[in-house]
């Protein structure tokens, strides 16, 4: 078949990687005007950590990964109030765990598809229209495809859903938080293979060393503390930023200083998630974020997209042509799961940035008793677990 992809980032070369294996012709259609690499760093585990396992692509992602070894709470004065060994990571996945940038997992995948698949960067859809014998796809460019399928791999606000199921309103669970993180040069603070994180009622900062003489930040604030309206450009996103935490403690006006600095992407979104009551209409499916997000707090979501890129096409495989039978055993083997997956991203939601001085020192009190492996398993057994069968689709 002939299968357009709407999101070129994780996702979407997974879905075409495993299409690619099933004999299908894939375009890659991506609104960037080039790929993007780098970005904020992402903890890979669990079913993730199996596809690129059977992708073979694993021993690369450990290339570029980190191995945190500790993950550490302080006070305004750096000093360590809280935090547990990140050996908890490694016990409970089997050392089946690292951390990494997620425009370096992009990279690889997307090298591993970029010759065998047509990339159109700097387009994206406009319009869809299903026919009895495909779909009709018209680009930004003005160009005019007919495909066998549509499926819109374009995140958390995609283009695709809102195209054919409308107003992102009508989807978004909003989860009272929002998130932003860049990443600087020449920070004179170091701290290797350790997430260090302060925090304030209803905000947080983080910064973890990287390579080269990098350093990654991240901010997390209630939404309540935003002033004003969403801002919609880097300007507005650093002087929200400044408002925000230009009174903290700890080294939060260095911080502020790299951010001015900075000659990276700022980062900077509301933590969301989508529930979509079907996950396709006609011959066009959502898959990843566009679908089911469970929220950049989940700290699994590219595992879990990962996951519906290789059931969407193991199941199209087993479907042998059959499109609307692919897509419904597609969504009824996915659905249960992606909803215990955002359950569990809710509850959890809130540890990431307190409301009040108690939660904070009940965050951290937490933390100091994950020394005790009955302690972390209760705790972090809900994040860490996946209860899903991944399927073979190798021997159908």
């Amino acid at each position: 078949m002939k299968i357009a992809i709407q999101g070129a980032g994780v996702v979407g070369p997974t879905l075409a990687f495993w299409l690619l294996r099933g004999g299908h012709e894939v375009t890659l259609i991506e609104q960037a005007p080039y790929f993007r690499a780098g970005g904020y760093v992402i903890d890979f585990w669990g079913l993730g950590y199996t596809i690129a396992e059977r992708m073979g692509l694993i021993e690369a992602v450990r290339a570029h990964g980190y191995q945190v070894e500790e993950v550490r709470l302080v006070n305004e004065r750096g000093a360590r109030v809280g935090g547990f060994s990140a050996d908890v990571f490694g016990r409970m996945t089997k050392g089946r765990f690292t951390s990494l940038p997620r425009g370096d997992l992009a990279r690889i995948i997307f090298d591993a598809v970029q010759d065998k698949v047509e990339t159109r960067f700097g387009d994206s859809v406009a319009a869809i229209s299903d026919a009895s014998d495909g779909v009709d796809v018209t680009l930004e460019s003005g160009a005019t495809r007919r495909f066998d399928l549509l499926v819109g791999a374009d995140g958390l606000h995609s283009r695709v859903r809102s195209l054919l199921w409308g107003a992102q309103t009508a989807f978004e669970r909003p989860m009272g938080f929002y998130v932003a993180a860049f990443r600087a040069s020449g920070y004179p603070r170091r701290d290797e293979n350790v997430y260090l994180s302060y925090a304030e009622p209803g905000r947080s900062i983080a910064r973890f060393s990287m390579r080269n003489d990098e350093t990654l930040f991240l901010f997390i604030f209630a939404a309540a503390r935003l002033p004003g309206a969403e801002p919609h450009d880097d300007a507005g996103r650093k002087a929200a930023l400044k408002a925000i935490f230009g009174a903290s403690g700890w080294e939060a006006r260095e911080i502020l200083e790299a951010l001015e600095s900075a000659d990276t992407e700022l980062y900077f979104d509301r933590v969301s998630q989508i529930e979509v009551l079907h996950w396709s209409l006609g011959r066009t499916v959502l898959l990843g974020d566009a679908a089911a997000c469970v929220s950049l707090l989940a700290g699994e979501g590219t595992g879990l997209g990962m996951t519906e890129a290789y059931v969407l096409a193991g199941e199209l495989q087993r479907a042998a042509g059959d499109i609307p039978a692919a897509l419904k055993a597609y969504e009824a083997r996915l659905r249960p799961f992606l909803l215990k997956k955002q359950a569990s991203a809710r509850a959890l939601a809130s540890s990431f940035a307190p409301a009040t001085g108690f939660g904070i020192w009940v965050r951290q009190a937490v933390t100091r008793l994950m020394v005790f492996p009955p302690v972390a398993d209760f705790f972090m057994g809900r994040s860490l677990r996946d209860d899903f069968d991944l399927p073979d689709y190798e021997g159908r």
